[in-house]
């Protein structure tokens, strides 16, 4: 839980809603300055290696990478928390609502008061129900113990098919659209926010056709070599003087946004770990942001 907080802090993400079972864990998250597979590959990873230090075990701890469903967060937020808050009592863990009070495990605590925790949205989800606090309080746990309508039955069955492997609801407002694969299939919302984040998905993906058809990956190194200054090979090094990890870093940047690479072929093209790719993807949208370096412009 503790590392759940300070990912969330350090990601500037909103967590809404969360819920760890023994086997897997549900977050509502909307997203901040870096992305959910930032969070979320940060989350695994710690908890892999706590598990392992445990037991004294080697290898994978998750059997499959964490699922993400992209969410019409207007629609069906309220959906979404009463769903993944009411998951110990469905799954028999605790026995009843009240109980679910003293659960620490989850988010309905800090909700009703009985625990504090400052990285929780509380304030956010209170104020749907009412902006006097004891009043809000008072709503959400009637709500919570209402039935659920047949429209949020619907909404709820498009959450359960999401595999409970690492699981995570990314809440996007159609403002901020997050590329998923999948496409319907991975969208819950009304027909108008479907019918735009697809919109917006095609968009990014006819551009990133459209990079992919003028550069390989070979190309991308040697202009974000050429953009910072160094020589390409340099970046296929473990060299940390600067300014080699900076061109590494747009490097990464342009290779991830640019041409739709998955982290891990990435670190295969520049020799590097898959964490270190994470963080030089954030680092390398900054550096391009301040410079603004464009990937397209003529050699």
């Amino acid at each position: 839980m503790e590392s759940l907080g300070s990912l969330v802090i350090a990601a500037d993400a909103t967590c809404l809603a969360w819920c760890l079972m023994t086997t897997h864990l549900h977050l509502v998250i909307r997203t901040g300055k870096r992305p959910l597979r930032w969070l979320m590959q940060r989350l695994l990873l710690r908890h892999a290696q706590r598990v392992n230090a445990r037991w004294r075990r080697v290898g994978h701890v998750f059997q499959n990478r964490y699922k993400a469903l992209l969410v019409d967060e207007d629609t069906y937020l309220l959906a979404l928390v009463r769903y993944v808050h009411r998951n110990p009592i469905i799954a028999g863990v605790v026995p009843s609502l009240a109980a679910l009070v003293r659960y620490r495990w989850c988010g309905h605590g800090a909700l009703v008061g009985s625990q504090r925790l400052s990285w929780q949205a509380t304030e956010e989800v209170l104020e749907l129900f009412s902006r006097q606090r004891a009043e809000a309080r008072r709503k959400y746990i009637e709500w919570m113990g209402r039935k659920c309508d047949p429209e949020e039955e619907r909404v709820l069955e498009g959450v359960r098919q999401v595999p409970q492997v690492g699981e995570a609801s990314a809440l996007e407002r159609p403002g901020r659209p997050r590329v998923v694969r999948g496409r319907d299939e991975r969208i819950l919302g009304t027909g108008a926010f479907v019918a735009q984040t697809l919109r917006q998905m095609e968009g990014i993906e006819q551009r990133r056709g459209q990079v992919k058809s003028r550069f390989s990956p070979a190309e991308v190194v040697r202009r974000a070599a050429d953009a910072v200054g160094v020589a390409e090979q340099r970046l296929y090094t473990r060299e940390r003087r600067r300014p080699v990890p900076e061109a590494r870093a747009v490097a990464s940047s342009w290779l991830v946004d640019e041409l739709g690479m998955r982290v891990v072929d990435v670190a295969r093209v520049l020799r590097v770990s898959p964490p270190a790719v994470s963080a030089a993807v954030a680092r390398g949208r900054r550096i391009i942001a301040a410079h603004r370096l464009v990937l397209n412009r003529e050699a």
